[in-house]
């Protein structure tokens, strides 16, 4: 396959609003490539070389893309920053170029080019990268060029996710949606997309039915949902264990000692390899008594003076790539192990919570150190105990329980009441902050017309659609600081128009859009229905907004996609009549 044929389907995916069509699109697609390049594919749509695990990293500063491209359209460099900042779009400026008739290279010939160019490095490699670069483009038509460097950049956004790719890979094979049940469970368990197309192409939906983990490609994570008060948890679920809640990086740990040096691996919680942030883990994880296990944990930064945890705000800061070693001396790092996914060539998936466990405690009982240990957990059979055990928690600074069913197996990749959260709230009806995304800001008036900022707007991540619908316009919690480093973090992902995954009515169109990347967390009075906001819009019914938003906190730790859904929205609606 040509990649202009790649590049074509973008462009039309591009200019496309239905859901539906894009995974037709790419269905179309992907049915006429073969396995190998189905998998380049898949991985390249979402702007990627490698599995978001493994992740893609170019190191070529825009600037120095732009010199490629002067080189290649024979203007300045001055003249392209003048014309890709009037288009806000580097890869459109290349595409109105004119200087390949041919455009004749496969797939895979650009797939192996762009992989020679992101590992380059040593001296002299910017310079080596931009050769490789100009010679890839000049060999390139100007559509699959703008595409090549929109790559490049980590700029490609087609306005779709993973769960996109899932559907079209039903369409695919069984030309509906019928299939995407076994596609998404075999991606929950296997969190690479290309992988899981490419052996859908070779072996056919039954692989994809007996698909097993595999140590060093993460299982997508199970989340909980939220209720209330401890009578609505008690009333759900009956007898459950209770867990402390921490504040800390949820972390999913992957070791395999068959081979001479240990292999560990750290995935965040949204499966970005954070290995290299903690060698003191590392050492801890390495002593345990296992050949390979997979195990879900919360790293938390711990105070062994005061034998106290520390806040999240100085727990991230040991997210970090230089002057680790540094970082890790001033805030040592404890992991409270929660659950049990895999161990020893033994899915644990399949087992209940109290099966899991209970392997833990054995495996435990043998480990002594301090870097790496058992969280606790309580079992409860009634409201007095779990409200007992709660405040317990509060009053010790954490942010509360994770509740969770004894006799529930592992839904990787599922929200739902299998973990139940209990958290601490502060005055208000809403009993619980809202991770929300920015989608876009206003220009500020008064005081905050310095900052070129007054207001922004959030909204929640709706999986069925994969779109990003509305639910506040916030202005106030940031300091002038705070105001100043918000727009520096909008203005690194702004977009031209209204990012056609996000779902808003005119009213509210901010004066400058963002793609949806930066999460944070918003305290609001109440949730209320609201005519304008899209959150949870329906024909004959208005959405859901938030009630005097306040802006408290970033959550670096999170996907876009991993934020307060719709369905969570509903269900603390509901809840904050109860507290009335």
């Amino acid at each position: 396959m040509k990649f202009y044929e790649v590049a074509t389907c973008f462009e039309k995916i591009e200019s496309e609003s239905s859901r539906l069509v894009m995974a037709q699109l790419l269905a179309e697609l992907l049915g006429r490539a073969s396995s190998w390049q189905a998998s380049i594919i898949c991985t390249m749509s979402l702007g990627q070389l490698n599995p978001s695990y493994i992740g893609t990293q170019f190191n070529m500063a825009e600037k120095n893309v732009i010199k490629v491209i002067a080189h290649l359209l024979n203007g300045s460099q001055e003249e392209i920053t003048k014309i890709a900042k009037k288009k806000g779009d580097i890869g459109l400026v290349v595409q109105n170029g004119n200087w390949c008739k041919t455009d004749c290279l496969t797939v895979d010939h650009v797939y192996k080019e762009l992989v020679a160019i992101e590992k380059l490095g040593g001296t002299g490699s910017q310079e080596a990268k931009q050769e490789m670069l100009l010679g890839l483009l000049r060999s390139l038509g100007p559509v699959s060029a703008k595409y090549v460097v929109r790559i490049i950049v980590g700029k490609l956004r087609l306005g779709f996710s993973d769960m996109t790719l899932v559907d079209a890979l039903s369409w695919m094979q069984a030309g509906n949606k019928s299939l995407r049940p076994i596609i998404e469970n075999a991606y929950n368990i296997c969190a690479d997309i290309g992988l899981i197309a490419k052996e859908l192409k070779e072996h056919g939906v039954e692989w994809l039915k007996q698909i097993h983990v595999t140590v060093g490609i993460p299982i997508r994570p199970a989340s909980a949902e939220r209720l209330p008060t401890a009578r609505d948890i008690i009333e759900k679920i009956g007898t459950c264990v209770a867990q402390p809640k921490l504040d800390g990086f949820r972390l999913q740990i992957h070791v395999d000692r068959t081979q001479a040096i240990p292999k560990i691996n750290f995935y965040s919680r949204h499966l970005q390899d954070m290995s290299y942030m903690f060698p003191d883990v590392y050492e801890a994880v390495a002593k345990l008594p296992i050949q390979t296990m997979i195990f879900e944990g919360e790293a938390i930064v711990y105070d062994y003076n005061t034998d106290s945890f520390l806040p999240f705000q100085e727990t991230v800061k040991r997210k970090r790539k230089y002057g680790v070693k540094e970082k890790m001396a001033e805030l040592p790092l404890r992991v409270f192990i929660f659950d049990l996914l895999y161990l020893n060539g033994t899915s644990y998936l399949h087992k209940t919570h109290v099966q899991r466990r209970k392997k833990l405690e054995e495996l435990f009982e043998k480990v002594k150190g301090d870097g790496v240990s058992l969280i606790e957990e309580v079992t409860i059979n009634n409201v007095k105990t779990l409200n007992e055990y709660f405040m317990h928690n509060i009053s010790s600074g954490l942010e509360g329980l994770v509740v969770k069913r004894p006799d529930a197996v592992y839904r990787a990749g599922k929200r739902n009441f299998n973990w139940i959260k209990l958290k601490r709230h502060e005055e208000g009806f809403l009993q619980d902050t809202i991770d929300c995304v920015v989608l876009g800001y206003y220009v500020g008036a008064g005081k905050r017309a310095q900052f070129g900022i007054g207001a922004f707007l959030v909204g929640i991540y709706d999986k069925t659609n994969d779109n990003f619908e509305t639910i506040a316009k916030v202005g106030t919690g940031l300091t002038d600081n705070g105001w100043r480093k918000l727009k520096q973090q909008c203005d690194k992902v702004v977009a031209k128009e209204k990012p056609k995954n996000v779902i808003c009515t005119k009213e509210l169109y901010p004066d400058v859009w963002v793609y949806p990347t930066v999460v944070c967390v918003i305290r609001a009075d109440e949730i209320t229905r609201s005519p304008l906001h899209s959150a949870g819009k329906a024909p004959e019914t208005p959405g859901y907004s938030l009630r005097f938003p306040r802006f408290i906190d970033y959550r670096e730790d999170k996907n876009p996609e991993d934020g307060t859904t719709l369905k969570e929205i509903l269900s603390l609606y509901k809840a904050q009549f109860k507290k009335m």
